[in-house]
């Protein structure tokens, strides 16, 4: 039997306004866990994050409306005050708030992030996000985990899910905040950047 290879590739990440981002995407069923179609899927995702410098992105970004993320931070230059965060893939990831109230968050339970998005390129805002989530995926190798994320980890994880149900950092973010990029580096101090509730 002849072994094919395949190139991973980058693909285009669609932008603010394309329809695609805001539509709610469908659970990967448990038959393609470890399968050709998705292994690809989720290979272009690293490659197309890596690529654009992304701390993270979601299937939908790249137009596929199923249920997977992956998620990776070393060295980011558009978040370089994140925590290394080792390459994460989360298929069908259900997130679980662990915080007294989802709505009004107490400052301890809070992370707040000046947050950027590939499909929003350009743009910044500040998001406040529970601190601490309980992540519960499957892996692409079919293993099932249950962990507690905390930190910049934990708000990674909240904005690449959001994707997956049609969010997208705008819609959470303190409208008041919003700055380009340029303006961003130039006016907003490091120490406002990255506000963790208990650091």
């Amino acid at each position: 039997m002849a072994l094919v290879w395949r190139i991973m590739a980058v693909r285009d990440i669609l932008r603010l306004g394309d329809p695609r981002l805001r539509r709610r995407s469908e659970p990967v069923p448990e038959s393609e866990l470890g399968g050709a179609t998705l292994t690809e899927l989720v290979n272009d995702l690293i490659e197309t994050m890596r690529a654009s410098n992304g701390a993270g992105i979601a299937a939908p970004q790249v137009g596929v409306l199923q249920q997977v993320c992956v998620i990776e931070v070393k060295k980011n230059e558009r978040y370089p005050a994140f925590p290394e965060i080792p390459l994460c893939v989360l298929i069908n990831p259900q997130l679980t708030p662990l915080t007294q109230s989802y709505d009004v968050l107490a400052p301890e339970d809070a992370i707040s992030i000046y947050e950027g998005c590939l499909s929003v390129p350009g743009l910044r805002g500040r998001v406040s996000r529970p601190r601490r989530v309980r992540v519960q995926a499957w892996g692409l190798d079919g293993n099932r985990f249950d962990e507690v994320w905390e930190g910049a980890k934990a708000a990674v994880v909240q904005h690449e899910v959001d994707h997956l149900h049609g969010t997208l950092f705008v819609d959470r973010a303190d409208t008041s905040t919003f700055c380009f990029l340029s303006e961003y580096e130039q006016f907003v101090p490091q120490s406002e950047r990255v506000i963790d509730g208990v650091a």
